[in-house]
């Protein structure tokens, strides 16, 4: 007996990520139903092959040589090396990651020096940190020797025990502060005042007194300060890199070349990330830009000409 003639629907999805719809009308006959679906399934075959061969044609790639040129010698390629291809500079990542960890402000970094509230003050008032230079003595006046206890005693140590004549020498001692306060201050007021005069009529007698400073030294403090930060900055602006911005990667063979390909066109840079390549005296680090364009191949080559030099650059 014939069977009733039926119309179905039938969704077909596919990789591109559209959904199509098809209208079949026919009888509800079992050789004609697995037909239909072979059919249906053929066509979904080759319309994903369409469309990844499309893809395929529409994607980009980057060939990278890579040679360092030593002073006074020929240039040599880069061997197994791996380069980074971010979809952001490196330097603006390791730039975000120190920005994070900012080094706290000159004046809150004296605030917590444990030296005395004179020097804090001299300190805020003079744009050095460093009291070992040769040149302090420079910028010490015959007030700061006397006001700053760091500095007086630096003055003290420097031409007392007879190293430089004519020298005043204090003839009060602590003894007296606590039981003769008066005969104290008055003897202090002395000293001070002959020293006074003594410095500003010698006031070469000031240099060297940077010898004496160095238990006090900010510098000491405030290089450990940034020298942690730099580490840390090290430590994860790569991480941050890969986790994040990080669009491929690949290793150099022993003629310093690589290739990437299947890339979508856009602006990507070819990055060492923290790492130095290097070769004869010369240590550098990439972190160039590259622009992929639909279907091309981008050729880079990587030399001492667009790289970084690691002696000098940031993490």
């Amino acid at each position: 007996m014939p069977q009733p003639e039926s119309t179905e629907l039938l969704g077909l999805g596919y990789a591109g990520g559209n959904f199509c719809v098809l209208a079949f009308h026919f009888c509800y006959d079992f050789g004609m139903r697995k037909a239909v679906v072979l059919t249906i399934c053929v066509a979904t075959f080759a319309f994903s092959l369409v469309n990844e061969a499309r893809a395929q044609s529409e994607a980009g790639a980057v060939e990278i040589i890579a040679r360092i040129t030593p002073t006074a010698a020929r240039p040599e390629p880069v061997r197994q090396f791996t380069f980074y291809l971010l979809t952001r500079s490196y330097s603006d990542i390791v730039k975000e990651v120190a920005d994070k960890d900012p080094i706290p402000p000159r004046d809150t970094f004296i605030d917590g020096l444990k030296v005395s509230p004179e020097l804090r003050t001299w300190l805020k008032g003079h744009d050095i940190l460093d009291l070992s230079g040769p040149d302090l003595d420079k910028l010490l006046t015959p007030d700061d020797v006397l006001t700053v206890p760091e500095f007086l005693l630096a003055y003290q140590k420097t031409n007392g025990g007879g190293v430089t004549s004519g020298v005043p020498k204090p003839k009060f001692s602590e003894t007296d502060k606590t039981e003769h306060p008066e005969k104290y201050e008055k003897l202090k007021q002395d000293y001070m005042t002959n020293l006074k005069k003594f410095v500003r009529a010698r006031p070469e007698t000031i240099s060297g007194v940077e010898l004496e400073l160095d238990a006090v030294n900010p510098q000491h403090k405030w290089a450990a300060l940034q020298n942690d930060r730099r580490k840390r900055v090290l430590r994860v602006a790569p991480d941050l890199a890969q986790l994040r911005f990080l669009a491929a990667k690949a290793d150099t063979d022993l003629e310093g070349r690589a290739s990437i390909s299947g890339l979508a066109p856009g602006d990507y840079w070819i990055s060492s990330l923290n790492l130095d390549a290097d070769a004869g005296d010369m240590r550098v680090r990439w972190d160039v830009p590259v622009r992929i364009e639909r279907g091309k191949t981008v050729r880079v080559e990587l030399s001492n000409l667009n790289s970084i030099d690691a002696h000098g650059s940031t993490p």
